[in-house]
């Protein structure tokens, strides 16, 4: 246990600074679901530094191992009075769990949605890999994930892109009902977000 501790711990400390990466905002998913049944809660983001955006999102339980999302919201880019219209969907699927030769626990994450905008849509269908593990604080119910997601986000535009970036972040749960995530992004698509969450 102390061993993947450390294990998790230097994940987060070494890995620089993810993406709601199906809607072009840097909210990435951690390995680990935090909740029973469903969560709902509000992203914050500023996604490669072109301006601020802001969602809502609600997810549900889909058996004990994976989840599903939906998320909408709007995006100000590069503070232009233009506004665009952010909707998508994604999935996640725990695929690796830790052990005593692998500290870390591993789930699938796959999404689909657009950034809406006159003469600028997008559509992204990212597919991810995010690695993590659990933290419990003894004697409290405060519990951390810290994670990595590398992702390959297919871009569809008036040309085709493929996009590469790696989120990391912390899931932060306090008690049975609330958690909040704070991360970043880097590679092709840059950026930083803190999500709220109250859990079910």
């Amino acid at each position: 246990m102390r061993r993947s501790l450390i294990a998790a711990v230097s994940l987060f400390v070494l890995a620089t600074p993810a993406m709601a990466q199906e809607t072009g905002t840097p909210v990435f998913l951690s390995s680990q679901r935090l909740f029973d049944k469903t969560a709902f809660g509000v992203s914050i983001s500023d996604p490669n530094n072109s301006g601020m955006a802001l969602e809502g999102y609600y997810r549900m339980a889909r058996g004990p191992m994976a989840d599903f999302g939906i998320r909408i919201g709007f995006r100000n880019p590069n503070n232009t009075g233009a506004t665009a219209f952010l909707i998508g969907g994604d999935y996640r699927a725990r695929l690796l769990h830790h052990s005593d030769n692998f500290p870390l626990d591993g789930a699938l994450t796959v999404g689909v949605g657009a950034s809406l905008l006159d003469n600028a849509n997008q559509l992204f269908v990212p597919i991810g890999f995010a690695l993590g593990r659990q933290i419990l604080l003894e004697n409290s119910t405060t519990s951390f994930v810290p994670y990595i997601t590398p992702a390959f986000i297919p871009t569809f535009a008036d040309n085709t892109e493929m996009y590469f970036a790696v989120g990391l972040g912390v899931d932060i749960k306090f008690g049975t009902s609330f958690s909040m995530n704070v991360g970043g992004s880097f590679g092709d698509l840059d950026g930083i977000s803190a999500s709220f969450s109250w859990l079910h």
